[in-house]
């Protein structure tokens, strides 16, 4: 069996891409919304289960929206898409939205999902490898393609350790679980918010250790748009990221409502053995991500300028290539629209006890 992030999910590159509003949106009328189009980056799963409840639960609608949510094949193509226009907002992780623009594509973020890309050392949970030292002598299984894979030398300067002591296999993303599950490597890096949720629920277990818990902060994934439309239609883009907001707050205080949603909207997620844990786990995951001093002391969607220039400063030096210039972060990111929603105490406390879970993962 080939165990990765698309064959887990048994054929979730179908139809779902068009379903509309179900039953569970919000009474409103159509007449009178502003259509707008969104790209997620990725095929259905814990970091973009948000734009599924904003979409269905009415979040979008309450704010003259009428949105239709498209799946995305990658970050680098969802911030392609979106600078060209051909969708009014997407989401992509955020340092390579960062890279996009060193290369001048005209794009800017408007909010941010979840504060931790979960970059990371992936190992089967009775692994030896405990601390990042001991990779050295080891097989890691890496994807010269994934968004990870350029900063492995930051994370082993960081970390303390080798990296030419650790014999690094080149294995295509779409095996690369396969190969840690059947041991023909040690480790693999990857994101966790993918590999963690293919493979537990088919009962294979596995740890993280994270590129953060050395001292590399990397947001997530963040919300984007044109810098034309934003200068265009403040009032649009507010009413956009307000409803997405408010989205990723309900699903880390409604947790079971807002898997019940995603898996209404996602039909093939649903059907699949696998499924319903899959998308536990997956949000489970990207809720810890939002459990940082950002969200708690300033509100959903605020990015930290300090942290977002050192983030600059990481790619253009490990990821952007030859020719990339620093963007002006100032104008890259934004928080004109964000930070008008916190958590009460008493939800802080829901959405701690429904991330608990989830924290044996990544640690």
């Amino acid at each position: 069996m080939v165990i990765s992030r698309r064959s887990a999910l048994k054929g979730f590159g179908v139809a779902a891409a068009a379903a509309t509003a179900t039953s569970l949106a919000m009474p409103a009328i159509a007449q009178g919304l502003k259509k707008v189009s969104f790209t997620t980056s990725w095929i259905p799963e814990g970091p973009n289960l948000f734009a599924y409840v904003a979409r269905d639960k009415g979040f979008w609608k309450k704010h003259g929206l009428d949105v239709s949510v498209a799946r995305g094949s990658g970050s680098g193509a969802a911030a392609q898409t979106v600078s060209a226009g051909t969708f009014d907002f997407g989401m992509a992780a955020t340092p390579t939205v960062i890279v996009q623009a060193a290369k001048k594509l005209p794009i800017t973020c408007i909010g941010q999902i979840n504060y931790d890309a979960l970059m990371g050392i992936g190992v089967l949970a009775g692994s030896p490898i405990r601390v990042p030292k001991d990779l050295e002598g080891k097989k890691l299984g890496a994807s010269v393609t994934s968004g990870e894979y350029p900063f492995l030398p930051l994370y082993a300067e960081k970390a303390g350790i080798d990296l030419k002591k650790i014999e690094i296999l080149q294995v295509d993303g779409k095996v690369r679980e396969r190969t840690l599950v059947e041991k023909q490597v040690d480790a693999v890096s990857a994101f966790a918010t993918s590999t963690v949720p293919s493979l537990a629920p088919l009962g294979t277990d596995v740890r993280f250790m994270p590129f953060s818990a050395v001292g590399i902060e990397f947001y997530g994934q963040s919300l984007t748009t044109q810098p034309a439309r934003l200068k265009a239609d403040r009032a649009l883009c507010e009413a956009f990221v307000q409803g997405a907001m408010e989205a990723i707050a309900f699903t880390m205080t409604d947790f079971d409502e807002s898997v019940a949603i995603f898996l209404k909207a996602n039909s093939e997620v649903a059907i699949s053995s696998t499924g319903k844990e899959y998308a536990r786990i997956g949000l489970g995951l990207t809720n810890l991500t939002n459990l940082v001093p950002e969200v708690k002391q300033n509100g959903f969607g605020w990015a930290d300028p300090a942290k977002v220039a050192t983030m600059a400063d990481l790619v253009l030096k490990y990821a952007a290539g030859e020719g990339a210039v620093k963007p002006d972060v100032g104008t890259l990111f934004t928080n004109d629209f964000v930070g008008k929603l916190k958590l009460s105490a008493e939800d802080l406390a829901k959405a701690e006890k429904h991330a608990a879970p989830y924290r044996k993962y990544v640690g």
